[in-house]
């Protein structure tokens, strides 16, 4: 069997089957072993991703003179820039967070520091026929539920709607 009808036989292009069968006769079977490939090397090296690491969760954004007190993905873009002179746009910072395992949270809408006897003293004090009473009522009511919507509830006052943005 000539070397032109196995390629044709494996679905391969001659070009390409006679470049590896070149390969084989000059290196042998270690030839053809596949090779990685390096690539761009990585922005931060190991010890610098520690050492971010250790800043994001060992300290916080005030300490750092930031005005807020969560960490953005900004503020830790603006870290970088000060740490280790490099700079990466806010979607390569999100993807370094994914990789050291960190995730983003949503910030708790109530102080921590709340008396939860002064917050129920004053729900009680809300009378039922006024705005705020009529949004308790609905809300201690069952939602009604769009088929698809993992969760709906009615809006505090104020507020357009509760139901989720994709379903306006």
């Amino acid at each position: 069997m000539h070397l032109e009808q196995v390629a044709e036989t494996l679905g391969l292009h001659r070009k390409n089957f006679f470049g590896w069968v070149a390969k084989f006769r000059a290196g042998g079977w270690e030839a053809l072993e596949a090779k990685s490939v390096s690539g761009r090397p990585p922005t931060l090296t190991g010890g610098q991703l520690a050492r971010l690491y250790s800043i994001i969760v060992g300290t916080g954004p005030r300490q750092l003179e930031f005005e807020f007190a969560l960490w953005t993905r900004n503020m830790i873009r603006e870290v970088i820039g000060r740490e280790f002179g490099v700079t990466m746009s806010e979607v390569t910072v999100g993807r370094w967070l994914k990789t050291m395992g960190l995730s983003p949270q949503k910030p708790l809408y109530r102080a921590y520091q709340a008396d939860p006897e002064a917050v129920a003293v004053e729900e009680r004090d809300v009378p039922e026929d006024s705005e705020a009473g009529e949004w308790r009522k609905r809300r201690s009511t069952p939602p009604t539920r769009h088929p698809c919507a993992a969760t709906t509830t009615p809006a505090p006052p104020g507020r357009r709607s509760g139901t989720p943005r994709s379903f306006r």
